[in-house]
């Protein structure tokens, strides 16, 4: 029998951290890294740290074999949302992604995902079609839509959405100068209630089962995947964050879709 994957989580205690939890638990070794620690997580597994900080990293690092970066600040786990301090965001977005790939590629991890977000697009919402695709008034829905995919225009509204694609640019740095493969997974709407919710989230909507599968898709994804970047959406009527690339490398089949 192979021996178990060992995946580390940082911000495993986040929402979209608790969403993936049950699923890897179920097929990997599953190790933390939070400023605080996590709940029901073994005392050996349950690394104490700061992404901004480099050397806390560390001894979490040894021995991995994929991490999964949730660590951020601006998600859905943070008080201010998408409207923290600069400072904040330099802080964990940016000098914590750069110092997690880093201490990734020492310790010789094969790869890192990268939680991305659908704040690097979120500026289509105010255009049409997008706008009436999003909006939670009960308009008539435009008979078809241009995709928005990893290659359309990024749209960022926050510095947040900034801040994660400078994530994606670093990521692509060090696949291409290193031996680290790096996916980064642009994380829609995944909320601690798993159903869509009116609006954005008619449109926008991952479960948690559906988001699930696609990270294990990633993890476990053939070592010639050095970079790439995909949507994590669900099938949805109003959908318009195209996951056919998802679908097409990694063999992603959503079984869940807001009606």
């Amino acid at each position: 029998m192979a021996e178990k994957l060992k995946v580390l989580v940082t911000g495993l205690s986040g929402v979209v951290g608790r969403a993936m939890r049950p699923a890897l638990e179920e097929r990997y070794v599953v190790s933390s890294l939070s400023r605080n620690g996590v709940d029901d997580m073994p005392e050996e597994r349950n690394f104490k740290g700061n992404v901004a900080d480099m050397a806390s990293l560390r001894p979490a690092f040894g021995g991995v074999d994929v991490i999964v970066n949730l660590a951020a600040s601006g998600g859905r786990s943070d008080p201010e949302g998408m409207s923290g301090s600069w400072e904040t965001m330099l802080k964990y977005n940016i000098i914590g992604c750069y110092n997690v790939l880093e201490v990734a590629r020492q310790a010789g991890v094969s790869r890192v995902i990268l939680a991305s977000s659908g704040a690097t697009a979120n500026g289509y919402e105010w255009e049409e079609p997008y706008k009436t695709l999003v909006s939670e008034d009960d308009l008539p829905l435009p008979e078809s839509w241009e995709m928005v995919n990893e290659a359309s225009e990024p749209k960022p509204i926050h510095m947040y959405g900034v801040t994660k694609l400078f994530g994606e640019d670093l990521g692509r740095l060090y696949a291409a100068t290193t031996d680290l493969s790096v996916i980064n997974l642009r994380i829609s709407a995944t909320g601690p209630i798993d159903a869509p919710q009116p609006g954005r989230g008619m449109a926008n909507w991952q479960s948690h089962r559906d988001l699930q599968q696609l990270t294990i898709k990633i993890i476990e994804a053939p070592v010639d995947l050095k970079f790439d970047i995909f949507w994590a959406t669900s099938d949805n009527k109003r959908l318009f964050r195209d996951n056919a690339h998802a679908k097409e490398v990694l063999g992603y089949a959503p079984q869940d879709g807001a009606g």
